[in-house]
């Protein structure tokens, strides 16, 4: 969508990272970057992987060995150095994350007021002018529970824009949504990606992957079995895990 070269140094890079669940292998040897403005979708069949590698990202799962960098520096273990990385770093869950007793504006205002330093007025404005940009700045006064998912789940994208964030982490962020709510979150995205956002999203939405990516990932077994651009991914598939995997969706 935006690829820029003008900062050569990428804002995420993974080293050969490997992480294991017991006897689980769960990443194999990932090796990743993405540079400012890039939109890279991972995609794969279940078990392979995929969320592990994007919560490894902000260190939501830690990882036995390799490296990961945010704008070319390590990602702090723990504390207060973390906590900052965290909030460079949006995060979309597949469930929506939102505190369950606070408002809409609440949910949105209370990271840059503890984390940033905003004061009130600011993260106010700032949190009903994203609200609006999502599509639902009418709700700010309501709490969660009132909202349907695909509305939550757009206050869930405002709250981490609400942090100036460097890049967005999308886990799956439409699976829980009823069909009639993805293309709502999906369009919040799309948009996200034009303005020029570094996105890592993880999805099993194949018609955003090849619409809005730059770059996809097939993983499988815990490996990156092949990346590419979208259209060369989906046409010709270079690998026979890859080709099993497009199949089996299309039977469907």
């Amino acid at each position: 969508m935006n690829q820029t070269t003008t900062d050569a140094r990428p804002v995420i890079e993974l080293r050969h990272v490997e992480k294991n669940f017991g006897d689980l292998h769960v990443l194999m040897d990932i090796n990743l970057s993405v540079t400012k403005g890039e939109v890279l979708v991972i995609i794969g069949p279940s078990g392979s992987g995929k969320s592990t590698l994007c919560r490894t990202i902000n260190r939501l799962e830690t990882i036995d060995s390799g490296e990961i960098l945010i704008e070319g520096k390590p990602l702090p273990q723990e504390g207060k150095e973390l906590t900052r990385t965290r909030a460079e770093l949006g995060m979309v869950f597949q469930q929506f994350n939102l505190f369950a007793h606070k408002t809409v504006l609440n949910n949105v205002t209370l990271g840059p007021v503890e984390v940033l330093g905003l004061s009130k007025d600011e993260a106010k404005d700032r949190a009903m002018e994203l609200l609006a940009r999502v599509g639902v700045a009418e709700q700010a006064t309501k709490v969660p529970a009132q909202l349907s998912g695909g509305q939550q789940q757009r206050v869930a994208i405002a709250r981490s824009l609400a942090m100036n964030p460097k890049a967005m982490l999308f886990d799956e962020p439409t699976s829980a949504l009823d069909p009639e709510m993805i293309n709502e979150v999906l369009d919040v995205m799309t948009e996200l990606a034009r303005g020029g956002m570094t996105m890592v999203v993880v999805t099993h939405e194949m018609n955003f992957a090849r619409r809005v990516a730059d770059r996809v990932v097939f993983m499988a077994d815990g490996a990156i079995i092949e990346q590419g651009a979208p259209d060369d991914f989906f046409d010709h598939p270079q690998s026979q895990r890859a080709r099993d995997f497009l199949n089996s969706i299309k039977e469907h």
